[in-house]
């Protein structure tokens, strides 16, 4: 029964280290925990009663469920590797529930490897963050098979407040793809819009209200609009991470023809600030490249 799964979680980050927490809340057992930064691995596993795990198919090996949150292509083909220490080492009866805002067709190759191995998958990527992740009220679109989805929902509804099954394996990241190229764009304007408003000498608390109250508004309004106007950059969702899943995006664009001059701008934006050292702040620290007078006097000082 779910309540009794052991669960493993691959990537103790921001994300992946509050997913384990809320599933402990909820009275789930975290088993093992893995992550590329063996000192974050002992904290969390310290925290959380788990093993920190030194191989990757240790996690699967202790686990009937194991979480995996990823940065990208390249981590999740490390740890699903063909050979070598991997997940897929221990995959034989055990349930994979990916999370990484990756490639779909990456999705879709892990989803062929594990079952090959004897396992099962679904993808579950997350239009929310860190707050969420740790009081169980992501949004998660689901991709994979119907009945992997159906045996694991119990546990999908104690990590989400919404929760949508879009289709089978790389439907979800698809998805994920759109959402987060919508956002980045307008993260993007916003910071434009409100860089020149005070270039203009504009109060930007009235400015910000008007755009509340127009056409201007958007839900990058409420969450980073104060925080552009004040340079409040915690991390939420990094610049790196919107130059890559804007990458994402235009990748599929681009095989299916189409332009995106939009999604091509936005994405220079953020690699904009990578190339700067802004990488790891937070996108609406995109502000930081849209107001001169921050601009003229160095980003952040």
């Amino acid at each position: 029964m779910s309540e009794l799964w052991r669960i493993g979680v691959v990537g103790v980050g921001r994300m992946g280290a509050n997913i384990a927490r809320r599933l402990k809340d909820v009275e789930y057992s975290i088993a093992a925990v893995y992550d590329a930064r063996s000192e974050t691995a002992n904290e969390i596993a310290a925290e959380l009663g788990a093993e920190a795990a030194a191989k990757l198919a240790r996690v699967a090996e202790v686990s009937d469920v194991i979480i995996t949150v990823v940065t990208d292509d390249a981590a999740m083909r490390t740890i699903f590797a063909r050979s070598g220490d991997s997940l897929l080492e221990r995959a034989k009866g055990k349930i994979f529930i990916n999370c990484a805002t990756i490639t779909p067709d990456v999705h879709v190759e892990v989803e062929r490897l594990v079952e090959s191995r004897g396992g099962q998958s679904v993808e579950a990527c997350m239009a929310s963050s860190i707050p969420q992740a740790r009081n169980g009220t992501l949004f998660l679109m689901i991709g994979g098979r119907k009945q992997v989805f159906d045996q694991l929902k119990p546990m999908l509804e104690k990590l989400s407040s919404s929760l949508i099954y879009v289709g089978q394996s790389g439907e979800a990241a698809k998805v994920k793809a759109l959402v987060n190229i919508v956002m980045n764009i307008n993260t993007a304007g916003l910071a434009e819009a409100l860089g020149l408003g005070d270039s203009l000498g504009l109060d930007l608390d009235v400015l910000r209200d008007v755009f509340s109250r127009t056409g201007a508004n958007s839900r990058v309004l409420e969450t980073d609009g104060a925080d552009m106007q004040a340079r409040e950059h915690e991390c939420y969702f990094s610049a790196a991470h919107a130059a890559k899943d804007s990458g994402i995006a235009l990748a599929l664009a681009r095989k299916h023809g189409l332009d995106a001059p939009l999604a091509e701008a936005t994405k220079k934006q953020y690699e904009k600030m990578v190339e700067l050292g802004l990488g790891e702040l937070d996108k609406s620290g995109i502000a930081e490249l849209t107001f001169a007078s921050r601009a003229r006097k160095g980003a952040l000082t």
